[in-house]
């Protein structure tokens, strides 16, 4: 199985979906799957802007074209029945596989994602021809609770699609990089599944994301991690 893990810093505009498709025909016939961060399709600091840009599933028919021959990941504002989702998108053999909408949306310091969307409220797990796999947005990965949940839903993969911000710089590196590390081993480890993690860079407003896209084994060791704040493309073999 190859992954692809595309770590880039997208646009406050839909000209982000042009990009991605670019990405995807350039790489379709040399990997098995492309993971793309949260709210690639958008931009991350929306805000009033939502209602403009937010995309409706039937928009998407190019990435379900792309999907006969690689399967893809990718997070986007989703506009569903008249409300607004955080949404990570799999797209496989020309359809959308599943759709998980951000069930834990931050609302603290320099979040605002509650004022903006609408929560999702289920975790579960869909078959692929990788296995069975559970896809989660940042901030779900947080909470306790989700993580049994992740382990009744028993998967082989775990997609996480997220928009770190970088904070708490140190001696010892960045403080948010080291404690994501914590939570995902700890997630890997307790359902014995992949995890391929992959956070933006660029920056908005002042928000500058770290990047650090990785992917560990069942044992939450570390197969490959990418570079902090670089844009990178990068496949891996697992």
């Amino acid at each position: 199985m190859k992954v692809t893990l595309v770590q880039n810093a997208p646009k406050l505009n839909r000209s982000n979906l042009d990009d991605i498709i670019k990405i995807i025909d350039k790489l379709k016939d040399e990997t098995d799957l492309i993971v793309f961060s949260e709210l690639s399709l958008n931009g991350y600091m929306l805000q009033d802007k939502l209602s403009e840009d937010a995309w409706t599933i039937d928009e998407l028919d190019k990435l379900k074209k792309f999907s006969r021959y690689v399967d893809i990941v990718v997070g986007g504002a989703i506009l569903d029945s008249a409300i607004f989702r955080n949404s990570a998108l799999y797209f496989s053999e020309g359809e959308l596989l599943s759709q998980h909408n951000k069930v834990h949306l931050p609302n603290y310091g320099m979040f605002e994602e509650a004022r903006y969307f609408e929560a999702g409220d289920i975790f579960e797990s869909f078959e692929t021809k990788f296995g069975r796999t559970s896809m989660l947005i940042c901030e779900d990965l947080w909470h306790k609770a989700v993580h049994e949940d992740l382990i009744k839903e028993n998967p082989d993969n775990i997609i996480v699609l997220v928009a770190s911000p970088a904070r708490g710089f140190s001696d010892d590196g960045l403080e948010i990089q080291n404690q994501w590390m914590d939570i995902i081993k700890t997630v890997s480890k307790e359902c014995g599944a992949k995890l391929i993690f992959v956070n933006r860079v660029g920056f908005e407003d002042g928000l500058g994301f770290w990047g650090g896209s990785c992917v560990l084994d069942e044992d939450s060791n570390i197969i490959y991690q990418a570079p902090l704040y670089e844009k990178i493309i990068k496949t891996i073999n697992i």
